[in-house]
């Protein structure tokens, strides 16, 4: 028997829109400058090795997301306990969408997500460096 999905994913990214805040790329920029927000990088490695990475963004893939948040994870990221704004952003603008609820669910505040992602913030001037991962061995 077929699944029937009752919640598709516009509807997911329409809800987590409706909720969170989200930044225009020229605003995420300008932001970015302020020593109290962190830009949070969901893409994957993959993503960030082919098309480049926002300067000084912390990387944290999608799918470790919850885990790094969580204090009483095993997986936690000391970044995440910072008194700090967090902004979130993939390459389009969904994923981010998506993580910046859930980050929001969790208790973390403040976040915002970029609209349209790096490559809105890329197209806006926004300031991008190549990434390589580091050599293993």
């Amino acid at each position: 028997m077929p699944q029937n999905i009752t919640r598709g994913i516009k509807a997911l990214i329409d809800e987590a829109n409706a909720e969170i805040e989200t930044l225009s790329a020229k605003e995420a920029i300008e932001i970015s400058k302020n020593g109290d927000v962190v830009i949070v990088d969901i893409r994957d490695p993959r993503e960030i090795e082919r098309d480049g990475r926002i300067p000084g963004a912390f990387s944290c893939t999608r799918g470790m997301l919850e885990f790094w948040i969580d204090p009483q994870s095993p997986y936690a990221k000391p970044i995440f306990q910072e008194d700090k704004k967090f902004v979130f952003h993939c390459a389009g603008g969904l994923r981010s969408a998506l993580a910046a609820k859930t980050a929001q669910d969790m208790g973390l505040k403040p976040v915002a997500h970029i609209a349209g992602g790096y490559a809105a913030w890329r197209d806006a001037g926004g300031p991008t460096e190549k990434w390589e991962p580091k050599k293993k061995g």
